[in-house]
């Protein structure tokens, strides 16, 4: 008697167990499926040349500037990046340079850089109503929130500036007065290394191939800084009914989670309204060339101001780089986005340094002169590269490989480390 009352349960049949699982199992890879990337034909984002070309000093220039946002202790680091692109591409093309800064401008600082810029800058001052708080933010709670972020140790975000900087370079930057006569701008930052030569003008060959929005490194956001934020992109997305294109797909890592249950994932960060998950993936604004005329439209400002009043550039640390990918991922068609990896581009402790091309660093030009480079390498598109192409970038590349996947053939099976 008591055994028969201690015995074991009966196993459910194997059956039992694989028609129950089934359909979960067959409804998880459907959901899958549809955040597949296709593999295109061909390559629809190459890089605009592969070697140096003779610069075309007479050629007609874009409506464009250079931007730097600068405080007036950042003169060594500033003045070392104009000294850069001077060196590698302005000299031969002349766009003027923008100085901006939140905080009236040393006049040291205003005639060092005019010296370095050969005269072709001008320095302005960020209105302080574009520089703060938004209306309708409880200002106190705000500052008590930024001081508990960096307490935290969130990156940058217990720097009450820094917020203020994200909200500028996502939103209000576009508006400025100074810049409303131009149509293109290249984001420049103190302490910038631009290690090849750049021969050509980035700016005509982006309007030529109809571009938007060019980059030249790809990572992770820190997932702390903007817990809330893809959420609110995504409702936005869903409530403005906005299609899903292929590159907003490669922004995503689909849920493994079988509906419903899916949608309770939706409670953790980074998640959108039914469990799918932002890969963190986006482009680093540190660098970038873009059509302003883009994040003017009525579709990108209405976006920054469903954002604004959300709070989250204070309450959080949305950060404008995050902002810029999430947006472009899903207004822009993915081939109007441009890898510039022909650029070799160091910021901070990130670099990109692509290999030099073989026979074609024009030795001989007088417009480039002489000069030292590191050596040609089979398969290399860079133009007198300085820094050593056998390492052609020292962060991981899952992120640019999982965003390139809408406009390229390659699919690297391992990308981590490469």
């Amino acid at each position: 008697m008591l055994r028969r009352i201690i015995r074991p349960a009966r196993r459910l049949p194997v059956w039992l167990i694989l028609s129950v699982a089934a359909p979960f199992v067959f409804e998880v890879i459907l959901h899958l499926w549809r955040y597949n990337v296709p593999r295109p034909a061909s390559e629809l984002d190459t890089p605009f040349f592969t070697s140096c070309q003779e610069p075309d000093v007479s050629a007609k220039r874009e409506n464009a500037v250079l931007v730097m946002l600068a405080r007036n202790h950042e003169l060594e680091k500033a003045n070392k990046t104009i000294t850069s692109i001077e060196r590698q591409f302005n000299k031969w093309f002349n766009y003027p340079i923008l100085f901006l800064n939140d905080n009236q401008w040393d006049p040291r600082f205003i005639e060092v850089l005019n010296k370095t810029s050969r005269g072709l800058a001008t320095f302005e001052v960020i209105p302080q109503q574009t520089w703060t708080f938004p209306e309708g933010v409880d200002v106190n709670a705000a500052k008590q929130n930024i001081k508990e972020q960096g307490e935290r140790g969130i990156p940058h975000a217990g720097e009450e500036g820094y917020h203020h900087m994200c909200r500028f370079y996502s939103g209000k930057f576009y508006q400025l007065d100074v810049l409303k006569k131009y149509k293109w701008y290249w984001r420049l930052e103190p302490d910038v290394d631009f290690n090849c030569a750049i021969t050509y003008d980035p700016f005509v060959q982006m309007a030529r191939h109809k571009k938007v929005y060019g980059y030249t490194i790809a990572l992770w956001e820190v997932g702390k800084s903007c817990p809330g934020l893809f959420r609110s992109v995504a409702d936005w997305k869903e409530m403005m009914g906005i299609p899903t294109n292929n590159l907003w797909k490669a922004m995503v890592s689909a849920s493994w989670m079988p509906f419903p249950f899916r949608r309770f994932m939706s409670w953790l960060p980074h998640r959108d309204a039914y469990g799918d998950e932002w890969s963190l993936c986006h482009y680093w604004s540190n660098f970038e060339i873009a059509d302003m005329d883009f994040f003017r439209t009525r579709a990108y400002q209405d976006l920054f101001d469903y954002l604004d009043k959300k709070g989250g550039f204070y309450f959080e640390r949305w950060g404008d780089a995050a902002v810029h990918s999430l947006a472009v991922a899903m207004l822009v068609d993915p081939r109007k986005v441009h890898h510039f990896e022909d650029f070799g581009y160091r910021h901070d402790h990130l670099f990109q340094c692509p290999a030099n091309a073989p026979g074609g660093q024009l030795p001989e030009s007088p417009l480039l002169g002489s000069g030292t480079w590191s050596p040609e390498m089979d398969n290399g598109i860079g133009c007198r590269c300085e820094c050593d192409g056998r390492t052609t970038q020292n962060y991981g590349g899952y992120c640019l490989n999982k965003l390139k996947q809408p406009t390229t053939i390659k699919r690297p099976w391992f990308t981590w480390f490469l």
